[in-house]
């Protein structure tokens, strides 16, 4: 296990071996929460420096980044020890700034209207890696005077399907919000599937409260089947009855992301489905205006078009909004700039 990914009592285990008083791996924790090497851990002895840099790290470095001139979001490349790359967004709002990162290197879902998955899965993420995503732009961005930190609110909803990696993803959650650590709210955590729903339902039992974001993006198993392969395993209706449950045992407010595809889903008779299908839970549905994937012919709607199914949603009684498009001059959406960038490298 890399350094980390480790917990306090993982690192105290880490530490008894080594001969050392147990009271230090609250410190080494500490240090790793703020993305410090072994090296930089000023208050250890040189020796145990030393010796904690002879084991894996399991951080991340900047590989490249963008920063978009419209709404100044960053759009991070990171890479990996062992050379993988991956995504990252830092996105400024007026509550704060909000991370999204990744889970997977890729992701094996399928869905059409993802770049993450064109080119698939190559290996799950550590909690370590995801940790150091938070880390490393924490260092790039320093935080403003009068704030403790940079990063106010995280989103997992970048390249990979969080649920997939399951037991990475919960440790990922248990670090980041432990109070000797980064100590971010779970309340400002989100994370997004596209509908696992053995592991939804073991999450909501096992994992942190946070807000659950569901990848929907159709009302009915016809069109959902044709744009989510996983709705093939687990249906709309077996979706939304696992959501309906989080939100009540969890007293949280579910977040149904729908992206809008053009002579697809966004029509009239769509919006009245989906209203239908999601009465009577605790939730809001956030529309998404969808970035064209030439690859797979997909293509979005107006904003026009977008107001009206919009419209349609609220006249039903829905709440619902239209998410704010961020970074869009520097290929924001999931996927894009990975892939783009892996191209330029093969050639």
């Amino acid at each position: 296990m890399d350094l980390m990914s480790m917990d306090i009592a993982e690192l105290s285990a880490v530490l008894k071996n080594l001969n050392q008083p147990l009271y230090r791996a609250k410190q080494v924790f500490q240090w790793l929460a703020k993305g410090k090497t072994p090296a930089e851990m000023s208050n250890l002895p040189l020796s145990l420096r030393e010796e904690l840099s002879k084991l894996p790290l399991g951080s991340a470095k900047i590989y490249d980044k963008r920063i978009s001139k419209k709404d100044s979001t960053i759009k991070y490349l990171f890479e990996l020890e062992d050379g993988n790359i991956v995504e990252g967004v830092l996105m400024s709002y007026h509550y704060g700034n909000t991370m999204c990162i990744s889970t997977q290197v890729g992701c094996r879902m399928g869905c059409l209207f993802c770049a993450s998955t064109l080119n698939g899965c190559v290996r799950d993420l550590s909690a370590g890696e995801m940790l150091s995503f938070i880390a490393a732009a924490e260092k790039d961005v320093p935080h403003d005077a009068d704030k403790v930190r940079t990063v106010t609110n995280i989103v997992l909803m970048g390249s990979g399907e969080p649920l997939d990696n399951y037991d990475n993803v919960v440790k990922f959650l248990r670090l980041v919000s432990h109070s000797d650590g980064m100590n971010i709210s779970v309340r400002n955590i989100s994370i997004s599937t596209c509908g696992l729903v053995d592991k939804l339902n073991k999450f909501t039992d096992e994992a942190p409260h946070v807000t659950l974001s569901v990848s929907l993006h159709a009302p009915n198993d016809e069109i959902r089947n044709k744009i989510m392969p996983i709705n093939k395993r687990y249906n709309v209706l077996q979706l939304l009855e696992a959501a309906r449950r989080y939100a009540e045992v969890t007293k949280r407010r579910v977040i149904f992301e729908y992206a809008l595809i053009k002579d697809m889903n966004s029509d009239m008779t769509c919006a009245d489905m989906l209203s239908k299908r999601l009465r009577g839970i605790n939730c809001h549905v956030n529309l998404i205006p969808l970035n064209d994937v030439k690859e797979r012919n997909l293509n979005g709607v107006s904003r026009k078009e977008a107001e009206l199914f919009l419209k349609r949603l609220t006249d039903n009684g829905l709440s619902a909004t239209i998410r704010r498009e961020m970074g869009s001059d520097i290929e924001g959406a999931c996927g894009q700039l990975r892939r783009r960038v892996l191209e330029e490298k093969q050639k």
